[in-house]
């Protein structure tokens, strides 16, 4: 059967739990079409580029699914008529990864170190010299 990685948004004002019962409904609709789902990631609350629908943060979920078209054209649908799903994308592929995403492991701003804890890029250069007169401008000059 082909395979499919499967990425979701839903609204920010849902709760983890509820993204978490949607996946497990989309996977029970690509089941009952003679599939199955086999790894779930959930990536948690991120902010969006931009603005979607007024939301401006939203639960990322990844799905992988090795299924017939048909199933997966049917959770598609379901996923639009959802009001809790942002936006969706499904990408047909050759394998499915075995390990976390990269978007997992991945480190977020908050695991990084501060940049307030680094030295000014700048810190290297010499100063710069004097600047000299400026030059008037010929329209004031008259």
């Amino acid at each position: 059967m082909p395979l499919y990685e499967c990425v979701f948004i839903a609204r920010s004002d849902v709760t983890p739990q509820q993204v978490e019962a949607l996946a497990e409904q989309i996977a029970e609709v690509i089941v009952q079409g003679g599939g199955k789902v086999g790894k779930r990631e959930y990536w948690g609350l991120r902010t969006l580029a931009y603005r979607i629908k007024k939301n401006r943060k939203g639960h990322y979920m990844l799905l992988n699914i090795d299924a017939p078209w048909p199933a997966v054209a049917e959770m598609e649908r379901q996923l639009r008529l959802n009001e809790d799903v942002l936006r969706f994308l499904t990408v047909r592929v050759e394998a499915l990864e075995e390990g976390p995403s990269a978007a997992i492991a991945r480190p977020s701003r908050e695991d990084r170190p501060d940049r307030l804890d680094r030295p000014f890029r700048g810190a290297d250069r010499p100063p710069r010299g004097p600047r000299g007169e400026r030059a008037m401008r010929p329209e004031l000059m008259e």
